[in-house]
């Protein structure tokens, strides 16, 4: 005869020493093949040789110190670096570089590209260039046009054609916004310290305080914020609402097969 088994059975204690089992997602590039894109590899490599060699053109041309304080000049350096490393991750099938840095030498670059063809090089703009300035020749002529054309488009179009959708966020644009902000500390700094009368004192007439004074430069400088700030969010609400121009292949390591019998 058996003892009846009562109907309460207590909680058995926890085994002390027992690891708790943790999930492990199954990270993506398990289940999907990497693709390389030779394409895309190659024409970074080319962007990033036709800026390398336009700003050592413009370096050999002119005064390195003046060359190298234009912001086009150092928004194109960043660019350089940048597309070579996105070609050799794209050539070897690697994760893309963090969109923050991809995402802010884009802005960096379109902002080159704007402000020379709607501030410097237009005629009706009041901040226009081409009546005090001579007009570029020659090798100065391609490097200008390389800088503030070829350039901001090609990387526009690398980010519209070759780039997945999606990856540029909102809480990125105030930190893009740092390295204007210390273009400007820097050009008027670089302003108070040449001497006055110095050609090119200041290399933007929109930050000319010599002709516009502190007042007008600043309020320059927070309408200029303002529109990059416009800018930065219409780059990132394009970049969600584009089509995905990058087509991963649905190929999985794991392969059904028919039922037996």
């Amino acid at each position: 005869m058996t003892a009846p088994i009562p109907r309460d059975m207590p909680d058995l204690p926890a085994i002390p020493g027992m690891p708790a089992l943790l999930p492990s997602p199954v990270p993506a590039t398990a289940v999907v093949a990497p693709v390389r894109r030779p394409l895309t590899a190659a024409y970074r490599l080319l962007v990033a040789l036709a800026a390398t060699a336009a700003v050592t053109i413009d370096l050999l041309l002119g005064s390195p110190v003046r060359i190298l304080s234009y912001f086009s000049i150092q928004s194109t350096i960043l660019l350089a670096p940048v597309m070579v490393f996105s070609a050799r991750r794209a050539w070897a099938a690697r994760r893309p570089l963090p969109s923050a840095l991809t995402g802010a030498v884009l802005l960096y670059v379109t902002i080159t590209g704007l402000v020379y063809h709607l501030l410097l090089a237009n005629e009706s703009s009041p901040f226009s260039m081409t009546a005090e300035a001579a007009t570029p020749t020659g090798w100065h002529a391609i490097t200008n046009q390389v800088l503030h054309t070829v350039i901001p488009a090609a990387a526009l179009l690398d980010w519209l054609f070759l780039t997945p959708r999606g990856r540029l966020h909102l809480r990125q644009a105030a930190p893009w916004l740092l390295y204007p902000l210390a273009y400007l500390t820097f050009s008027l700094t670089r302003g108070e310290l040449l001497p006055s009368g110095t050609p090119d004192r200041y290399l933007y007439p929109f930050l000319d305080v010599g002709l516009h004074g502190y007042k007008s430069i600043l309020a320059n400088a927070l309408l200029l914020g303002l529109s990059f700030y416009a800018l930065a969010v219409l780059l990132i609400a394009l970049d969600h609402a584009r089509p995905n121009p990058v087509r991963h292949r649905t190929k999985t390591g794991f392969r059904l097969q028919p039922p037996v019998g």
